[in-house]
Protein backbone atom coordinates (compact mmCIF):
# COMPACT_ATOMS: atom_id res chain seq x y z
CA UNK A 1 0.00 0.00 0.00
CA UNK A 2 1.34 3.63 -1.06
CA UNK A 3 0.26 7.01 -0.70
CA UNK A 4 -0.11 9.45 -3.44
CA UNK A 5 3.42 10.18 -3.58
CA UNK A 6 5.28 6.92 -3.37
CA UNK A 7 5.20 6.39 0.55
CA UNK A 8 4.94 3.13 1.65
CA UNK A 9 1.97 2.66 4.26
CA UNK A 10 1.66 -0.17 6.78
CA UNK A 11 -2.01 -0.87 6.18
CA UNK A 12 -3.29 -3.65 4.28
CA UNK A 13 -6.66 -2.26 3.87
CA UNK A 14 -7.08 -0.68 0.20
CA UNK A 15 -10.25 1.30 1.82
CA UNK A 16 -8.03 3.07 4.86
CA UNK A 17 -5.26 3.67 1.82
CA UNK A 18 -7.99 5.15 -0.30
CA UNK A 19 -9.47 7.16 2.45
CA UNK A 20 -6.25 8.14 3.54
CA UNK A 21 -5.03 9.23 0.38
CA UNK A 22 -8.47 11.58 -0.14
CA UNK A 23 -7.91 12.80 3.50
CA UNK A 24 -4.53 13.68 2.65
CA UNK A 25 -5.37 15.40 -0.66
CA UNK A 26 -8.27 17.23 1.50
CA UNK A 27 -5.71 18.77 4.14
CA UNK A 28 -3.65 20.21 1.66
CA UNK A 29 -5.94 21.60 -0.38
CA UNK A 30 -8.24 23.15 2.39
CA UNK A 31 -10.93 21.00 1.64
CA UNK A 32 -13.97 20.06 3.35
CA UNK A 33 -14.86 16.99 5.20
CA UNK A 34 -10.93 16.19 5.52
CA UNK A 35 -11.54 14.77 8.87
CA UNK A 36 -14.91 12.40 7.68
CA UNK A 37 -12.16 11.04 5.29
CA UNK A 38 -9.28 9.70 8.09
CA UNK A 39 -11.73 9.12 10.57
CA UNK A 40 -12.88 6.66 7.44
CA UNK A 41 -9.49 5.56 7.08
CA UNK A 42 -9.26 4.36 11.25
CA UNK A 43 -12.99 2.89 10.71
CA UNK A 44 -11.44 0.74 8.04
CA UNK A 45 -8.24 -0.09 9.70
CA UNK A 46 -7.80 0.77 13.47
CA UNK A 47 -4.32 -0.30 13.60
CA UNK A 48 -3.41 2.44 10.42
CA UNK A 49 -1.32 4.39 12.94
CA UNK A 50 -0.68 7.00 9.89
CA UNK A 51 -4.26 8.13 9.83
CA UNK A 52 -4.63 8.17 13.50
CA UNK A 53 -2.18 11.24 13.57
CA UNK A 54 -3.26 12.71 10.46
CA UNK A 55 -6.78 12.72 12.08
CA UNK A 56 -4.76 14.48 14.96
CA UNK A 57 -3.58 17.42 13.14
CA UNK A 58 -6.79 17.68 11.32
CA UNK A 59 -8.15 18.68 14.78
CA UNK A 60 -5.67 21.28 15.18
CA UNK A 61 -5.39 22.44 12.21
CA UNK A 62 -9.08 23.46 12.97
CA UNK A 63 -8.88 24.91 16.44
CA UNK A 64 -9.78 21.97 18.22
CA UNK A 65 -6.99 20.71 20.31
CA UNK A 66 -8.74 19.71 22.99
CA UNK A 67 -9.61 16.59 21.10
CA UNK A 68 -6.13 16.06 19.90
CA UNK A 69 -4.91 13.79 23.20
CA UNK A 70 -6.45 10.47 21.79
CA UNK A 71 -5.23 9.95 18.10
CA UNK A 72 -2.12 11.00 19.06
CA UNK A 73 -1.85 8.57 22.00
CA UNK A 74 -3.16 5.88 19.51
CA UNK A 75 -0.80 6.73 16.99
CA UNK A 76 2.44 6.73 19.37
CA UNK A 77 0.66 3.23 20.77
CA UNK A 78 0.71 1.45 17.24
CA UNK A 79 4.37 3.54 16.16
CA UNK A 80 6.30 0.65 16.66
CA UNK A 81 4.64 -1.85 14.59
CA UNK A 82 5.41 0.71 11.39
CA UNK A 83 8.03 1.91 8.56
CA UNK A 84 10.48 4.12 9.77
CA UNK A 85 9.47 6.86 7.76
CA UNK A 86 6.35 6.46 9.70
CA UNK A 87 7.95 6.53 12.91
CA UNK A 88 9.61 9.60 12.07
CA UNK A 89 6.05 11.61 10.89
CA UNK A 90 4.60 10.50 14.04
CA UNK A 91 7.26 11.48 16.29
CA UNK A 92 7.72 14.97 13.90
CA UNK A 93 3.83 15.56 14.68
CA UNK A 94 4.17 14.76 18.04
CA UNK A 95 6.21 17.72 18.79
CA UNK A 96 3.97 19.74 16.86
CA UNK A 97 0.84 18.89 18.55
CA UNK A 98 2.54 19.83 21.77
CA UNK A 99 3.61 22.98 20.95
CA UNK A 100 7.16 22.07 19.80
CA UNK A 101 6.71 23.60 16.27
CA UNK A 102 10.09 25.43 16.86
CA UNK A 103 11.93 22.24 17.47
CA UNK A 104 9.98 20.11 15.02
CA UNK A 105 11.83 21.96 12.20
CA UNK A 106 15.15 20.97 11.58
CA UNK A 107 13.50 17.41 12.32
CA UNK A 108 11.05 18.17 9.36
CA UNK A 109 14.41 19.08 7.05
CA UNK A 110 16.23 15.83 8.11
CA UNK A 111 13.28 13.87 7.50
CA UNK A 112 12.82 15.39 4.19
CA UNK A 113 16.31 14.65 3.05
CA UNK A 114 15.80 11.06 3.36
CA UNK A 115 11.85 11.24 2.45
CA UNK A 116 11.59 13.91 0.21
CA UNK A 117 8.22 13.17 -0.96
CA UNK A 118 6.55 12.99 2.73
CA UNK A 119 4.42 15.94 1.69
CA UNK A 120 2.35 15.23 4.91
CA UNK A 121 5.88 15.75 6.94
CA UNK A 122 6.93 18.78 4.74
CA UNK A 123 3.83 20.84 4.72
CA UNK A 124 3.98 22.40 8.30
CA UNK A 125 6.79 24.36 7.09
CA UNK A 126 5.15 26.10 3.85
CA UNK A 127 2.68 28.95 3.71
CA UNK A 128 2.79 31.86 5.71
CA UNK A 129 0.85 30.42 9.06
CA UNK A 130 3.30 27.54 8.87
CA UNK A 131 6.32 26.85 11.16
CA UNK A 132 8.76 28.79 9.62
CA UNK A 133 6.12 31.67 8.83
CA UNK A 134 5.12 31.91 12.48
CA UNK A 135 9.13 31.43 14.03
CA UNK A 136 9.27 35.04 14.59
CA UNK A 137 12.44 35.65 12.49
CA UNK A 138 13.53 38.20 10.28
CA UNK A 139 14.57 36.94 7.25
CA UNK A 140 11.74 33.84 7.68
CA UNK A 141 10.11 34.93 3.71
CA UNK A 142 13.67 34.54 2.05
CA UNK A 143 14.12 30.97 4.86
CA UNK A 144 10.98 29.78 2.84
CA UNK A 145 11.54 30.02 -0.34
CA UNK A 146 15.13 28.66 -0.01
CA UNK A 147 13.44 25.63 2.08
CA UNK A 148 11.70 24.89 -0.71
CA UNK A 149 13.51 24.87 -4.15
CA UNK A 150 15.48 21.91 -3.20
CA UNK A 151 12.60 20.38 -3.18
CA UNK A 152 11.07 21.16 -6.95
CA UNK A 153 12.89 17.80 -8.83
CA UNK A 154 11.61 15.75 -6.43
CA UNK A 155 8.06 16.57 -6.81
CA UNK A 156 7.78 17.79 -10.88
CA UNK A 157 4.77 19.48 -11.50
CA UNK A 158 2.29 18.09 -8.36
CA UNK A 159 -0.44 20.72 -7.49
CA UNK A 160 0.47 20.98 -3.57
CA UNK A 161 4.08 21.79 -4.00
CA UNK A 162 3.45 24.36 -6.87
CA UNK A 163 1.17 26.03 -4.56
CA UNK A 164 3.27 26.04 -2.01
CA UNK A 165 6.48 27.10 -3.87
CA UNK A 166 4.24 29.84 -5.74
CA UNK A 167 3.45 31.50 -2.54
CA UNK A 168 6.83 31.50 -1.12
CA UNK A 169 7.87 33.62 -4.24
CA UNK A 170 5.31 36.28 -4.63
CA UNK A 171 5.61 36.79 -0.63
CA UNK A 172 8.96 37.74 -1.97
CA UNK A 173 8.01 39.57 -5.28
CA UNK A 174 8.53 37.02 -7.75
CA UNK A 175 5.42 37.27 -9.27
CA UNK A 176 6.24 35.26 -12.67
CA UNK A 177 7.54 32.13 -11.39
CA UNK A 178 4.71 32.36 -9.32
CA UNK A 179 2.17 33.18 -11.62
CA UNK A 180 4.22 29.83 -13.73
CA UNK A 181 4.22 27.57 -10.73
CA UNK A 182 0.09 28.69 -9.39
CA UNK A 183 -1.35 28.63 -13.39
CA UNK A 184 0.62 24.92 -12.55
CA UNK A 185 -0.77 24.61 -9.59
CA UNK A 186 -4.52 25.08 -10.66
CA UNK A 187 -4.43 23.03 -13.66
CA UNK A 188 -3.06 19.97 -11.22
CA UNK A 189 -6.27 20.45 -9.37
CA UNK A 190 -8.72 23.44 -9.75
CA UNK A 191 -10.80 22.94 -6.87
CA UNK A 192 -7.12 23.56 -4.56
CA UNK A 193 -8.71 26.43 -2.46
CA UNK A 194 -4.72 26.54 -0.95
CA UNK A 195 -3.89 27.72 -4.62
CA UNK A 196 -6.72 29.59 -5.14
CA UNK A 197 -5.92 31.70 -2.74
CA UNK A 198 -2.30 32.31 -3.66
CA UNK A 199 -3.83 33.05 -6.88
CA UNK A 200 -5.40 35.75 -5.29
CA UNK A 201 -2.80 37.02 -3.27
CA UNK A 202 -0.71 37.94 -7.00
CA UNK A 203 -3.97 39.54 -7.94
CA UNK A 204 -3.41 41.79 -4.94
CA UNK A 205 0.29 42.18 -5.20
CA UNK A 206 0.12 43.34 -8.83
CA UNK A 207 -2.95 45.69 -7.89
CA UNK A 208 -5.42 43.58 -10.24
CA UNK A 209 -8.40 44.68 -7.88
CA UNK A 210 -11.38 43.68 -10.47
CA UNK A 211 -9.41 40.76 -11.54
CA UNK A 212 -8.58 39.41 -8.18
CA UNK A 213 -12.57 39.74 -7.34
CA UNK A 214 -14.14 38.53 -10.40
CA UNK A 215 -11.23 35.28 -10.16
CA UNK A 216 -12.18 34.25 -6.63
CA UNK A 217 -15.98 35.37 -6.47
CA UNK A 218 -16.37 32.53 -9.57
CA UNK A 219 -13.89 30.34 -7.84
CA UNK A 220 -15.23 30.57 -4.29
CA UNK A 221 -19.02 29.66 -5.69
CA UNK A 222 -18.75 25.89 -5.22
CA UNK A 223 -16.40 26.44 -2.53
CA UNK A 224 -18.17 24.60 1.00
CA UNK A 225 -18.46 26.54 4.00
CA UNK A 226 -16.85 24.17 5.93
CA UNK A 227 -13.75 24.48 3.74
CA UNK A 228 -10.53 25.21 5.56
CA UNK A 229 -9.80 28.46 4.13
CA UNK A 230 -13.66 29.84 3.05
CA UNK A 231 -13.03 32.75 5.97
CA UNK A 232 -10.00 33.93 4.35
CA UNK A 233 -10.67 33.49 1.14
CA UNK A 234 -14.38 35.60 2.54
CA UNK A 235 -11.79 37.76 3.48
CA UNK A 236 -10.04 38.70 0.54
CA UNK A 237 -13.67 39.10 -1.15
CA UNK A 238 -14.58 41.68 1.49
CA UNK A 239 -11.60 43.62 0.96
CA UNK A 240 -11.73 43.78 -2.80
CA UNK A 241 -15.21 44.72 -2.21
CA UNK A 242 -14.65 47.46 -0.07
CA UNK A 243 -11.43 48.69 -2.51
CA UNK A 244 -13.89 49.03 -5.75
CA UNK A 245 -17.04 50.57 -3.93
CA UNK A 246 -18.94 47.64 -3.44
CA UNK A 247 -19.29 48.45 0.18
CA UNK A 248 -22.95 46.39 0.63
CA UNK A 249 -21.73 43.74 -0.46
CA UNK A 250 -18.28 44.14 1.82
CA UNK A 251 -20.51 44.38 4.60
CA UNK A 252 -22.90 41.31 3.31
CA UNK A 253 -19.48 39.11 3.25
CA UNK A 254 -18.65 40.14 6.63
CA UNK A 255 -21.77 39.43 8.68
CA UNK A 256 -22.46 36.10 6.92
CA UNK A 257 -18.51 34.75 6.22
CA UNK A 258 -16.20 36.73 8.93
CA UNK A 259 -18.75 37.45 11.87
CA UNK A 260 -18.17 35.34 14.52
CA UNK A 261 -21.66 34.54 14.76
CA UNK A 262 -21.83 34.12 11.26
CA UNK A 263 -18.13 32.87 9.69
CA UNK A 264 -16.96 29.45 9.95
CA UNK A 265 -13.43 28.42 10.28
CA UNK A 266 -10.35 27.91 11.88
CA UNK A 267 -10.41 30.22 15.03
CA UNK A 268 -7.05 31.84 13.69
CA UNK A 269 -8.72 32.72 10.57
CA UNK A 270 -11.89 34.52 12.66
CA UNK A 271 -10.13 36.31 14.87
CA UNK A 272 -7.75 38.05 12.22
CA UNK A 273 -9.85 38.52 9.55
CA UNK A 274 -12.60 39.99 11.65
CA UNK A 275 -10.54 42.65 12.91
CA UNK A 276 -8.56 43.57 9.97
CA UNK A 277 -11.75 44.36 7.85
CA UNK A 278 -13.30 46.07 10.64
CA UNK A 279 -9.93 48.00 10.96
CA UNK A 280 -9.72 48.86 7.40
CA UNK A 281 -13.80 49.50 7.32
CA UNK A 282 -13.31 52.21 9.48
CA UNK A 283 -10.02 53.52 7.88
CA UNK A 284 -12.00 53.86 4.88
CA UNK A 285 -14.49 56.09 6.26
CA UNK A 286 -17.04 53.13 7.09
CA UNK A 287 -19.04 53.49 10.34
CA UNK A 288 -18.60 50.81 12.16
CA UNK A 289 -21.05 49.47 14.96
CA UNK A 290 -19.24 49.34 18.14
CA UNK A 291 -20.85 46.25 18.80
CA UNK A 292 -19.05 44.40 16.15
CA UNK A 293 -15.62 45.37 18.04
CA UNK A 294 -16.91 44.27 21.03
CA UNK A 295 -17.87 40.76 19.60
CA UNK A 296 -14.20 40.62 17.89
CA UNK A 297 -12.52 41.64 21.29
CA UNK A 298 -14.54 38.88 23.30
CA UNK A 299 -13.54 36.15 20.61
CA UNK A 300 -10.21 37.15 20.63
CA UNK A 301 -10.11 37.12 24.38
CA UNK A 302 -11.91 33.41 24.22
CA UNK A 303 -8.97 32.15 21.98
CA UNK A 304 -5.98 34.19 21.65
CA UNK A 305 -5.76 36.19 24.73
CA UNK A 306 -1.78 36.49 25.45
CA UNK A 307 -0.99 33.33 23.04
CA UNK A 308 2.68 33.70 21.82
CA UNK A 309 1.70 33.56 18.48
CA UNK A 310 2.47 37.12 17.32
CA UNK A 311 0.13 36.96 14.63
CA UNK A 312 -3.09 36.24 16.23
CA UNK A 313 -1.77 38.65 19.65
CA UNK A 314 -1.71 41.34 17.34
CA UNK A 315 -5.03 41.41 16.06
CA UNK A 316 -5.87 40.35 19.62
CA UNK A 317 -4.47 43.73 20.58
CA UNK A 318 -6.28 45.65 17.74
CA UNK A 319 -9.46 44.00 19.00
CA UNK A 320 -9.05 44.55 22.52
CA UNK A 321 -7.88 48.58 21.71
CA UNK A 322 -10.83 49.08 19.85
CA UNK A 323 -13.01 47.75 21.86
CA UNK A 324 -11.92 49.52 24.61
CA UNK A 325 -10.69 46.27 27.00
CA UNK A 326 -7.95 47.98 28.64
CA UNK A 327 -7.02 44.83 31.13
CA UNK A 328 -6.76 42.67 28.19
CA UNK A 329 -4.55 45.20 26.11
CA UNK A 330 -2.54 45.54 28.86
CA UNK A 331 -1.15 41.88 29.39
CA UNK A 332 -0.13 42.23 25.90
CA UNK A 333 1.36 45.67 26.37
CA UNK A 334 3.00 44.51 29.61
CA UNK A 335 4.02 41.00 29.05
CA UNK A 336 3.96 39.66 25.65
CA UNK A 337 4.94 36.43 24.77
CA UNK A 338 6.49 34.34 22.10
CA UNK A 339 9.83 34.94 19.31
CA UNK A 340 8.46 38.28 17.95
CA UNK A 341 7.62 39.78 21.66
CA UNK A 342 9.55 43.17 21.63
CA UNK A 343 7.62 43.63 18.06
CA UNK A 344 4.29 42.98 19.49
CA UNK A 345 4.58 45.21 22.33
CA UNK A 346 4.72 48.39 20.26
CA UNK A 347 2.06 47.40 17.89
CA UNK A 348 0.03 47.00 21.02
CA UNK A 349 0.55 50.37 22.21
CA UNK A 350 0.16 51.48 18.67
CA UNK A 351 -3.06 50.11 18.84
CA UNK A 352 -4.09 51.83 21.67
CA UNK A 353 -3.23 55.15 20.73
CA UNK A 354 -5.00 54.74 17.91
CA UNK A 355 -7.78 53.60 19.57
CA UNK A 356 -7.90 56.80 21.63
CA UNK A 357 -7.02 58.81 18.52
CA UNK A 358 -3.91 60.07 19.97
CA UNK A 359 -2.61 59.80 16.51
CA UNK A 360 1.49 61.30 17.08
CA UNK A 361 1.75 58.28 19.68
CA UNK A 362 0.14 55.50 17.12
CA UNK A 363 2.76 56.66 14.58
CA UNK A 364 5.66 57.02 16.71
CA UNK A 365 4.92 52.99 17.91
CA UNK A 366 3.94 51.96 14.44
CA UNK A 367 5.83 53.31 11.98
CA UNK A 368 9.75 51.81 13.24
CA UNK A 369 7.77 48.64 13.34
CA UNK A 370 6.94 48.97 9.17
CA UNK A 371 10.82 47.88 9.15
CA UNK A 372 10.09 44.50 10.84
CA UNK A 373 6.69 43.52 10.26
CA UNK A 374 7.49 40.14 8.55
CA UNK A 375 8.76 38.99 12.28
CA UNK A 376 5.12 38.83 12.78
CA UNK A 377 4.25 36.45 10.09
CA UNK A 378 1.01 36.43 8.24
CA UNK A 379 1.24 37.40 5.00
CA UNK A 380 2.58 41.01 3.02
CA UNK A 381 -0.80 41.16 1.89
CA UNK A 382 -2.12 41.25 5.88
CA UNK A 383 0.64 42.76 7.37
CA UNK A 384 -0.34 45.65 5.35
CA UNK A 385 -2.56 46.52 7.74
CA UNK A 386 -0.13 48.47 10.04
CA UNK A 387 0.97 50.22 6.96
CA UNK A 388 -2.79 51.39 6.76
CA UNK A 389 -2.44 52.62 10.94
CA UNK A 390 0.16 53.95 10.26
CA UNK A 391 -0.53 56.48 6.83
CA UNK A 392 -4.33 56.86 8.08
CA UNK A 393 -3.03 58.32 12.00
CA UNK A 394 -0.73 60.48 9.80
CA UNK A 395 -3.43 61.95 7.77
CA UNK A 396 -5.79 62.31 11.10
CA UNK A 397 -2.89 64.05 12.43
CA UNK A 398 -3.01 66.85 9.56
CA UNK A 399 0.27 65.29 7.87
CA UNK A 400 -1.03 64.54 4.64
CA UNK A 401 1.80 64.68 2.98
CA UNK A 402 3.95 62.40 5.10
CA UNK A 403 1.19 60.07 4.31
CA UNK A 404 1.38 60.28 0.86
CA UNK A 405 5.48 59.98 1.11
CA UNK A 406 4.78 57.12 2.98
CA UNK A 407 2.47 55.29 0.61
CA UNK A 408 4.75 56.30 -2.27
CA UNK A 409 7.77 55.14 -0.78
CA UNK A 410 6.51 51.39 0.23
CA UNK A 411 4.12 51.24 -2.98
CA UNK A 412 5.96 52.39 -6.28
CA UNK A 413 4.32 52.15 -9.68
CA UNK A 414 1.43 49.30 -9.70
CA UNK A 415 2.18 47.67 -6.45
CA UNK A 416 -0.03 46.95 -3.51
CA UNK A 417 -1.34 50.49 -3.06
CA UNK A 418 -4.87 52.03 -3.84
CA UNK A 419 -7.12 51.01 -0.66
CA UNK A 420 -9.12 53.99 0.29
CA UNK A 421 -8.03 55.45 3.28
CA UNK A 422 -10.34 58.41 3.76
CA UNK A 423 -8.75 61.67 3.43
CA UNK A 424 -5.59 60.57 1.42
CA UNK A 425 -6.96 61.08 -1.90
CA UNK A 426 -5.40 60.02 -5.40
Amino acid sequence: MQDRYGNALTTRSAAARDAYVVGVDRLLSADAKTEDAFRAAIAADDGFALAHIALARILQVLGRGAEVKAPLERALALAAGTSEREQSQIAIFAKILAGQGGAAVPLILAHAGTWPRDAMVLAPITGVFGLIGFSGKAGREVEQLAVLEPFAASYGDDWWFRTALAFAQIELHDFDNGLRNIETALRGHPRNAHAAHVRAHLHYELGEREDGLGFLTAWARDYPKDGQLHCHVSWHRAIWSLETGRRDEAWRIYKNDLHPGGSWGPPLNVLTDGASFLARAEMAGEAVDPELWRAISRYAAQWFANSGVAFADMHSALAFAMAGDADALRALIEAPKGPAADVLAPIARGFDAFARRQWSAAVRELQPVLAVHERVGGSRAQRDLLEYAVTCALLRNGQAREARQLVSTRRPGNGRGGFPIAGLGG
